[in-house]
């Protein structure tokens, strides 16, 4: 029996940070095929910031525990699961529920983390680096000596994906506002003010044929820019609508535009080609193979974190019950990185 009290973040409605709620409760125990996970590190995603204004586009209906991913070790295993998993400290990836001390997990949602990784390490890296890999390698298929450009690039998905791009001997262009120049020039990116500068007419400078990959978690009218910009062979991923996390009315209807676009543009006669990326695509359809893919992708940005080709960039490390201070530096704009969220 599990002495420990469980602590839990839920969000009650659309809220400030402040009306984040605190809730303690009993530590619940693992079904079959589940784990029982306490919680080392989560963070505070994108995802939370829309969830907190009913803006994203298929979280459920409110209250609810967010919480994007989680790193932890398994205290408990159930039915059905390989006792020898508890102890092992794992990362999984579960769209809400990650902010609490303890999380239930199927356990063939986790991967283990590889040894000499800390938690808060891990934790960058997992809805981070996931999605990072697979737009690189699986959507862009990028190649050495390519040129692309990633909007963000100081960001949470952004850092990664910069690094990644790099260790795989792509030069990289990335717009971040002027304070975050120094660092990136210190990662060898070409850094472009999205604030000062016109950014296609920069990035036409920079690479007057066009780039062979634009990365674009902003949407709105500025996802035209960044087809525009493509170089023949070239590929759009757009990954999110962060223009229209303010705005009012429907919340799918970015998302919708956006899926729209990338139907009719890869519906022209080019060479360039478009996607939308969600990382949760095919799930529904191949759960094994979903899991699988995850389970490699992240495996392999475990590798490239011992290996040095990626550091975790670590925006702050607060305590979950201060998530409200968490979430309003995540939402400043002034941060690089991710924040980690600590029991």
């Amino acid at each position: 029996m599990n002495t420990e009290g469980l602590v839990e973040v839920v969000l009650p409605g659309k809220v400030e940070p402040e009306g984040l709620e605190i809730r303690h409760g009993a530590v619940p125990n693992p079904g079959p095929g589940q784990v029982l996970i306490r919680m080392e590190a989560t963070g505070v995603s994108f995802a939370e910031q829309q969830m907190r204004r009913g803006r994203y586009y298929d979280q459920p209906p409110f209250p609810f525990v967010p919480g994007y991913d989680l790193v932890g070790t398994v205290l408990a295993t159930g039915a059905g699961v390989e006792p020898s998993l508890a102890g092992t400290r794992v990362a999984a990836l579960v769209k809400v529920g990650g902010w609490a001390s303890h999380v239930l997990v199927d356990a063939a949602d986790v991967v283990e983390v590889p040894h000499g990784i800390g938690p808060a390490e891990a934790e960058t890296m997992v809805v981070n680096g996931i999605t990072a890999w697979q737009m690189l390698h699986r959507k862009a298929r990028i190649r050495a000596g390519q040129t692309i450009l990633v909007h963000g690039a100081n960001g949470g998905v952004g850092s990664v994906l910069v690094q990644l791009a790099q260790a795989a001997g792509v030069q990289v262009i990335g717009t971040a506002s002027a304070r975050h120049h120094d660092a990136l020039r210190e990662r060898g990116v070409i850094p472009v003010d999205y604030r000062t500068e016109n950014v296609p007419a920069r990035v036409r400078e920079l690479a007057p044929g066009g780039v062979d990959a634009v990365f674009d978690h902003v949407g709105g009218r500025g996802v035209v820019d960044s087809w525009r910009l493509l170089a023949p062979g070239g590929t759009l991923v757009s990954y999110g609508s962060a223009s229209t996390r303010d705005d009012e009315g429907s919340k799918q209807w970015p998302v919708l535009k956006l899926l729209g676009r990338v139907w009719l543009w890869n519906a022209l006669p080019n060479r360039r080609r478009a996607y939308f990326f969600n990382i949760w695509a095919g799930r529904s359809l191949a759960k094994n193979r979903f899991r699988a893919r995850l389970r490699a992708d992240l495996t392999q940005v475990f590798t490239a974190l011992q290996h040095g080709d990626v550091t975790a960039q670590i925006a702050a490390q607060l305590p979950l019950t201060r998530v409200a201070d968490a979430m309003r530096l995540a939402e400043s704009g002034t941060i690089a990185g991710k924040i980690v969220l600590t029991p």
